[in-house]
């Protein structure tokens, strides 16, 4: 007869009987090694599953791209990322022993939102310190104490734009552009002089409007512009460029009034 206990440090201890003797050793040791791995398993935390890791991964890496998007005004960016952080610490709650352990945090988040709504970057920013600290402390009275997070240092992920490319180039295009053009609404923003210039809208309406001619038209080396040479060259840079290329195409997918 075969009898397998836990012992008091989960190792398995195998007991056999002079019944058992003529089995074969290789599989009493397998019998005695999956004993072992079962009373382990047995002890493990109930948090440790796969899934919570892979999603408090995903939290670390949306934990710094709000970080940016926040302190760079990017407004919108910043509540799509707490959207997610939100939504997978609610998850993260379904596979916690304790799930009152995600509460704290996701109070702290709504702290974070109120600044974004807000558009305070002084109170983001000392929201955002509030939201690491709590998660910190879940990590630390939950038994993973050696992993803390911090205010990120540099951007978590190198080919994303953190700024609001659009409202750049919203700016860039009423600072370069709205003298002689109207930029988007001709009852709020009148050009200062009127000169015939096509207005914003008008240009992104036309079938031969296209990102890649905006992209040419605005890097002509050329003294003046446009069919007639009568549009100075703005002498824009590559990034000032891609911004008022990214702000003329959102006025493009706006539905008719």
């Amino acid at each position: 007869m075969i009898e397998i206990k836990s012992g008091r440090d989960h190792d398995a201890i195998l007991t056999v009987t002079s019944e058992a003797s003529s089995m074969p050793l290789r599989m009493l040791m397998l019998i005695a090694i999956l004993a072992t791995l079962s009373a382990s398993s047995a002890g493990a935390p109930a948090d440790s599953s796969p899934a919570l890791s892979e999603l408090m991964t995903r939290l670390q890496l949306q934990h710094a791209k709000l970080w940016f998007a926040g302190k760079l005004s990017n407004w919108s960016l910043a509540s799509y990322e707490l959207r997610q952080i939100d939504s997978n610490l609610e998850a993260a709650g379904r596979l916690l022993a304790d799930p009152s352990r995600a509460i704290r945090a996701r109070e702290q988040i709504q702290a974070v939102g109120q600044a974004l709504q807000s558009k305070d970057v002084a109170a983001f920013m000392k929201s955002y310190a509030a939201l690491t600290n709590e998660c910190n402390g879940c990590h630390r009275s939950s038994g993973y104490a050696p992993i803390a997070i911090q205010i990120p240092l540099t951007v978590p992920v190198p080919n994303q734009l953190f700024v609001d490319q659009v409202a750049e180039g919203r700016a860039l295009a009423h600072s370069n552009c709205g003298t002689c053009h109207l930029v988007a609404d001709a009852a709020k923003e009148p050009p200062t002089l009127r000169p015939p210039a096509p207005a914003f809208p008008e240009i992104v309406s036309r079938s031969s409007f296209s990102a890649d001619a905006l992209r040419l038209f605005l890097t002509s080396s050329h003294r003046r512009l446009g069919p007639d040479q009568t549009m100075p060259n703005p002498r824009l840079s590559e990034y000032q460029i891609e911004a008022i290329v990214a702000y003329l195409e959102t006025l493009g997918a706006r539905p008719p009034r």
